[in-house]
């Protein structure tokens, strides 16, 4: 029966290419919109399943680049049981990388306290050395970095080299590469230095990254931590410049961040005179773990899903319409071969089959195409474009278009071949 079917599809070769054509193409986008999704998955995966600690920062804000809180706030969480060691943390924009304004990708300065980090049983960046080495107590107070490697390849640099940043020459001691877009966009330093650089404030810092000793849960150790701090505030908004400025994206960037946090701040309560009770104290600090910082992000990536769904259904129905259409075309064609072989004792079942196996054997040729040219694209969009995508066609990914594939192609034919079978031989002959 395969063969009977491959035969019947080689016979008409230019309808059964351009079925097959239609369906990988179909296909292949679907591959390609999906690999957008599961890239993003990829990469909140790399990124924050490798941060097993926790995170305060400013209530409101999306990132710690767009938060301050009061420096001497981080002695104060070092102090709450269940808490190992606290990093202390400056993120900062970086304007100009050797004289190149950072649009896209951007470049951000990572000032970290040098010796709770050298602490950490596991930190970013400096697990991540692949050249060189990570900062160290000599680098306090000076102007050494890390860069990525993404960085590093574009700006043609190498250890010892020198990286000018801004108005200021940083000397490169070490390079890391976490295979990560998220990650691998920083230029980490003393956090003295990023303050000089970004004109910060000493008694502010953007977030305080911390580790657990596993004596207290996550859940009662951000509770306790947020209720000593409960009620506080972090101080007036002009208290730390979020961005440098003199750059309009930086401008820009702080009044979108102005903004943010102005929408994000409840409506004042009325005042004791006004209300029987006197309002709760707000939360002064927002402790997420790096999961809840993937379920963020993933909640803002549902609306693409959407989009992706509504593109791939589209590629679909254009798909399974040109299966039916080449289906039945072959049908109609081969109503007196129908009814001779109904003739010659082949039952409305075989007749089934066999139109089936022509519409299944469209579909997995079509998926397999479609999977190929599709995993090769994403190959070369990722290599094209290293630093700004990151797609990926998982094998569970390519094995899904392959099967739906399959199983399209079956559905298109599916009414042809009621059609074919309802017919008696002297029909079927008559009607050819």
């Amino acid at each position: 029966m395969f063969r009977f079917a491959a035969q019947n599809l080689l016979s008409r070769p230019v309808r059964s290419l351009l079925a097959l054509l239609g369906l990988t193409v179909a296909i292949m986008g679907m591959v390609g919109l999906f690999s957008i999704a599961v890239g993003i998955d990829d990469t909140l995966n790399r990124s924050f399943n490798r941060i097993p600690g926790l995170a305060a920062m400013q209530p409101g804000a999306p990132i710690p680049l767009f938060s301050r809180i009061p420096t001497s706030w981080a002695a104060e969480i070092a102090t709450v049981k269940g808490v190992r060691i606290v990093r202390p943390e400056v993120w900062a924009r970086a304007q100009l990388v050797d004289g190149k304004p950072t649009f896209s990708p951007p470049r951000l300065l990572f000032g970290t306290d040098i010796e709770p980090t050298l602490a950490l049983k596991k930190a970013v960046y400096r697990d991540d050395i692949v050249a060189g080495r990570f900062l160290e107590m000599q680098d306090i107070g000076k102007m050494s970095c890390v860069i990525s490697q993404s960085i590093a390849d574009a700006f043609h640099k190498k250890v010892g080299d020198g990286l000018r940043v801004d108005t200021y020459d940083l000397t490169i001691v070490g390079i890391y590469k976490c295979d990560s877009l998220l990650l691998d966009v920083a230029i980490v330093m003393d956090s003295a230095a990023v303050r000089q650089i970004a004109k910060i404030e000493d008694k502010y810092i953007t977030s305080v990254y911390f580790e657990q000793d596993g004596t207290v849960p996550d859940a009662e150790l951000i509770e306790s931590i947020q209720a000593k701090f409960r009620g506080r505030n972090v101080g007036a908004s002009s208290g730390m410049n979020l961005l440098s400025s003199g750059d309009p994206v930086n401008s820009l960037v702080n009044a979108a961040a102005t903004m943010f946090q102005a929408q994000s701040t409840p409506p004042a309560q009325k005042s004791e005179s006004e209300s029987d009770t006197p309002p709760p104290p707000e939360d002064a600090l927002d402790i997420r773990s790096a999961n809840d910082w993937g379920k963020k992000i993933q909640e803002l990536s549902s609306d693409l899903d959407i989009f992706l769904y509504l593109m791939t259904g589209i590629g679909v129905v254009i798909a399974l319409l040109s299966i039916l259409n080449t289906m039945l075309m072959s049908v109609a064609e081969r109503m007196i071969e129908f009814g001779v072989l109904k003739a010659n004792g082949w039952s409305a079942w075989d007749i089934l089959r066999l139109i089936t196996w022509e519409s299944a054997l469209l579909g997995i040729l079509g998926g397999a195409s479609g999977c190929g040219l599709g995993w090769i694209a994403v190959q070369i969009g990722n290599w094209s474009l290293p630093d700004k995508l990151h797609l990926y066609a998982s094998p569970a990914l390519l094995l899904f278009s392959l099967g739906f594939s399959t199983v399209l192609g079956m559905l298109g034919g599916l009414y042809p071949a009621w059609w074919a079978v309802r017919m008696s031989p002297m029909d079927a002959i008559r009607r050819g």
